[in-house]
């Protein structure tokens, strides 16, 4: 034997409050609208010209009503699009104006106004676009900094902290002491 419930499913789900919307279908069916709406509030009116006046206001009233909604909401309408208007020809004035402001910072390069290389009568020069002073032996110092410049691929760390310098053939010690290797002399000593 087949169990309909479990084929079909329950007459009445628990889901669903069919009591509450048979209340609400029945309720809604005595204010019916249109033509069976009309027919049945003429049953209930007694034909005297009492019913007739309040039924003709009450309907007057009803269109009054939508024409008053209808007007409000064309003029809300209305508000919404020149607001939207305005808020398009702000935004097209505000691109313009940036647009033009732009294309008047690329018309205005900025130049540089000091030559590229600055030469010396002593034989030193400067680069001016990398800030490095190069004298006559060769020494490159930063003019930002005031320190040497070191071209960091030709160092060589040590175990003990000293470095060579395999470019320039010097030798500095962890205290500072800077040894020449091809003539084996003390430099400077800055400890």
């Amino acid at each position: 034997m087949i169990n309909a419930t479990s084929v079909y499913g329950p007459l009445f789900p628990a889901s669903s409050d069919w009591l509450a919307d048979t209340y609400t279908a029945i309720q809604n069916s005595k204010t019916s609208g249109g033509l069976l709406g009309m027919l049945d509030n003429a049953r209930g009116n007694d034909g005297s010209l009492k019913s007739f006046v309040q039924s003709s206001t009450s309907a007057a009233n009803a269109f009054a009503l939508i024409s008053q909604n209808t007007v409000s909401s064309a003029g809300s309408l209305y508000a919404q699009m020149a607001s939207q208007r305005a808020n398009e020809a702000d935004a097209k004035k505000l691109q313009e104006a940036l647009d033009a402001m732009s294309a008047s910072k690329q018309m205005v390069q900025p130049e540089n106004k000091l030559d590229p290389f600055i030469y010396f009568d002593d034989g030193s020069s400067i680069d001016t676009n990398n800030n490095i002073l190069t004298t006559k032996d060769g020494k490159q110092i930063d003019i930002t900094t005031g320190l040497e410049v070191i071209d960091t691929s030709s160092i060589m760390q040590l175990a003990n902290g000293a470095y060579l310098d395999t470019k320039n053939n010097i030798l500095t010690l962890p205290d500072g002491t800077r040894i020449d290797i091809v003539t084996g002399l003390k430099l400077s000593t800055t400890a």
